[in-house]
């Protein structure tokens, strides 16, 4: 399956100045098969190790050897010239072994001519509890997220679609008929979200909505819940975690949406959660929208960082977590999950395409979902799950802070009201929300 993020390897490939590049992502949404997609295709020498497996050279960082001792036993130890021209190593599960990442500074610093890669589960929850010294500096990141709307549209050969999509986008022009099939695909994807395998699993059996097997979602939840266990504290860390994760769904039914200690748990309080909830955010396992109290730029300069919203990092995985199937989504019986449902969704897609999650919240119970910066000025996006749209939000919003145009996100189709300063754009299109950034 074709990703986005093969045009950043390819960009950090062509850099002069090499980095070891380290990739993080939520477990399950790619990246080893992306990265490993990526070295066979662009490198004439190439080797993979997984920590899991390949122990001895865990065993070898744990040593007393210097750094150009460990050096050059670990091409001994593989079996492969890493420095030789054309080549590079694939280290996967890093995470098993800190003083290797640690060491990754001596890789940049005295060998830049070597091209090496890292990956692995929870590596971000490892790389915020490290007890040896993180390489600042010495090395790149690149996040992967599960598959955006894009991607999944180019996972069922609809490239046609997506430059259809594109062209409506930019210039504010009916679908038409086409429409309702991208708004159908739209169900299909909210049914599947973006994990790879659970696209997969739907392009088997041909997006028979039916017939699509929810095990592989289910698979996925379970494998989380079990990576809690991880790179914890305590037991008591692992409990804390696992309460916050399952308070998710109705923390955003909340009426003021957003998160609160007091749903996780009647007694609890933010210095004995705020470890558990970062464990979370570092894991990837959960996406963080912060509250601007000011909706000026810079945004993040007006961050109201006591006050967030937490999503699920995949719309596949919250609609397998509250049982909601193919009948509940296909005949859009999603009932009091349906709002937040959407907004999870457009958080996701959001998020996969670079764009900070921020919202504002003001007087008469007016709440913009989302906040986008722009060389426009700041721009509010409004979510509905359907194609009501009425808008007392955006209303308020206008008649504060007055925009050069707002954003509507719904199933209706692409349109601009010069009257109301509202750009319709349809709940499929959402990927392209970063084009406007540009």
């Amino acid at each position: 399956m074709k990703r986005k993020i093969y045009d950043d390897l390819l960009k950090w490939k062509g850099n002069k100045n090499f980095k070891p590049l380290i990739v993080l992502g939520v477990r399950q949404c790619g990246k080893t098969y992306i990265i490993d997609e990526f070295c066979k295709n662009e490198f004439k020498n190439y080797k993979k190790i997984n920590l899991f497996e390949d122990t001895d050279v865990i065993e070898l960082y744990k040593s007393n050897k210097n750094s150009k001792q460990k050096y050059n036993d670990l091409k001994l130890l593989i079996d492969f010239d890493f420095e030789k021209e054309d080549s590079i190593l694939f280290i996967d599960e890093i995470q098993q072994c800190e003083e290797l990442i640690s060491e990754l500074k001596y890789f940049n610093e005295n060998h830049s001519n070597v091209r090496i890669i890292c990956a692995g589960s929870l590596l971000g929850v490892k790389l915020a509890r490290l007890k040896k010294p993180f390489p600042v500096g010495k090395v790149n990141r690149l996040y992967l997220y599960p598959m955006d709307f894009e991607e999944f549209l180019m996972a069922q050969g609809e490239d046609m679609l997506i430059d259809y999509i594109k062209e409506c986008f930019i210039n504010n022009k009916s679908m038409g008929v086409i429409h309702n099939k991208a708004l159908e695909l739209y169900k299909s994807y909210l049914l599947s979200g973006g994990m790879p395998d659970s696209v997969k699993k739907l392009i088997e059996c041909n997006s028979d909505y039916y017939n699509y097997d929810l095990s592989i979602l289910n698979d996925i939840i379970e494998d989380y819940k079990n990576d809690m266990n991880n790179h914890v504290n305590n037991s008591n860390e692992t409990l804390k975690i696992r309460k916050i994760y399952s308070s998710l769904s109705a923390q955003l039914q909340n009426l003021s949406k957003k998160f609160q200690y007091s749903v996780v748990d009647s007694s609890a309080k933010s210095r004995e959660y705020s470890l558990p909830l970062n464990w979370l955010e570092e894991s990837n396992m959960i996406q963080i929208c912060k509250c601007v109290k000011l909706p000026e730029k810079p945004l993040l300069g007006f961050v109201d960082n006591d006050t967030f919203k937490v999503y699920y990092s995949d719309v596949g995985i919250f609609n397998r977590i509250v049982n909601n199937d193919a009948k509940s989504i296909v005949l859009d019986d999603m009932k009091i999950y349906k709002g937040i449902i959407t907004e999870n969704y457009v958080a996701n897609q959001l998020k996969a395409n670079g764009i900070d999650l921020l919202y504002w919240k003001g007087a008469r119970n007016s709440e913009i979902d989302f906040l986008l910066s722009t060389d426009d000025g700041v721009i509010p996006i409004e979510v509905k799950a359907d194609d009501n749209t009425q808008s007392k939000s955006l209303k308020v919003y206008n008649e504060l802070y007055s925009p050069k145009y707002m954003i509507r996100l719904s199933t209706k189709d692409f349109g601009y009201n010069p009257d109301t300063k509202i750009k319709s754009v349809p709940l499929y299109a959402a990927f392209l929300i970063r084009e406007l950034t540009k």
